[in-house]
C-alpha cells in the first residue's frame, strides 16, 4: 500500500499535476521538491524519524539555475536514495522517450515503473502507481513494443518530422517542398527515402503506414 509519496519535479505544472493524481487516487499530501538534493534530504530525514517514504515519483531531467546542486538528474538520485532507503520503490515521470535510456533505468537502476510525459499521461500514472501500489513492476506499453526482437531504433528529430508529415496526410514526395520551405536538410527526395527505408527495416516494417500507425501509438508523433 502506498500512503507517502514524494515528488521531485522541478516543472511546477506537471509537479501540480502529479499531486492532483494522487489526490483522486485518495493519496493525500504527498511531499515535492524541485532540486534533487532537497529530495535526498527529505528520504534521510524521513528514514531518521522512522516514517520513511513509500514511492519516490522523480523527472530524469533538472534544469539548472542559481543554486549549485551536487545531484544533477533523476538517475543520480535513484543511486543515491537507494543506499538511504534500499526498499524505497522508484516511479520515473519524464519525457524520455530513448529505450536504451529507459531499459537501464530498469536493468541498473532496479526502478519500479516509468510513465512518460505526454498524452494521457495522468491516466497512465494512475495504473502506474495502482500496479506499484500492488507489489508488480510497471512497463509502459510504448516500450514494451521497442524492445520487441528487431524493434530497434533511436528517432531522430529528422525522423519524427517526415513522420509527423506523414501523419497530417501529406504524401512522401510532397515533403520535400516542405522540408525545404521550413530550411529542414537534408531536404532532397532520395534522402527522404533512404530515411524512411532505414526506419522501417529497422523496425521490421513493409509499408510506411505501418510505421506512421506504430509511431501514433508509441507517442512519437
Amino acid at each position: 500500500m502506498i500512503k507517502k509519496v514524494l515528488i521531485a519535479e522541478d516543472h511546477e505544472s506537471s509537479n501540480i499535476s502529479i499531486q492532483k493524481t494522487l489526490e483522486e487516487m485518495e493519496i493525500p499530501d504527498p511531499d515535492y521538491v524541485y532540486y534533487c538534493d532537497d529530495a535526498l534530504i527529505r528520504v534521510q530525514k524521513a528514514c531518521e524519524a522512522g516514517n520513511s517514504y513509500d514511492l519516490l515519483i522523480t523527472d530524469l531531467y533538472f534544469d539548472t539555475d542559481h543554486r549549485a546542486q551536487k545531484i544533477l538528474g533523476g538517475a543520480a538520485l535513484i543511486e543515491v536514495v537507494r543506499t538511504v532507503q534500499p526498499d524505497l520503490r522508484i516511479l520515473v515521470f519524464s519525457a524520455e522517450g530513448k529505450t536504451s535510456v529507459i531499459r537501464d533505468l530498469y536493468d541498473l537502476k532496479n526502478i519500479d515503473g516509468y510513465v512518460r510525459k505526454g498524452r494521457n499521461d495522468a491516466k497512465e500514472l494512475k495504473i502506474a502507481i495502482a500496479r506499484i501500489a500492488g507489489n508488480e513492476k510497471y512497463i509502459p506499453r510504448f516500450f514494451e513494443l521497442a524492445s520487441r526482437p528487431g524493434n530497434v531504433h533511436d528517432f531522430t528529430a529528422f525522423d519524427i518530422t517526415i513522420i509527423s508529415l506523414m501523419a497530417r496526410g501529406l504524401r512522401q514526395k510532397e515533403i520535400p517542398a516542405y522540408l525545404e520551405k521550413n530550411k529542414i536538410t537534408p531536404s532532397g527526395l532520395s534522402s527522404v527515402e533512404k530515411r524512411l527505408n532505414r526506419i522501417r527495416e529497422a523496425l521490421n516494417f513493409s509499408s510506411n503506414e505501418q510505421l506512421v500507425a506504430y509511431c501514433k501509438e508509441m507517442g512519437i508523433v
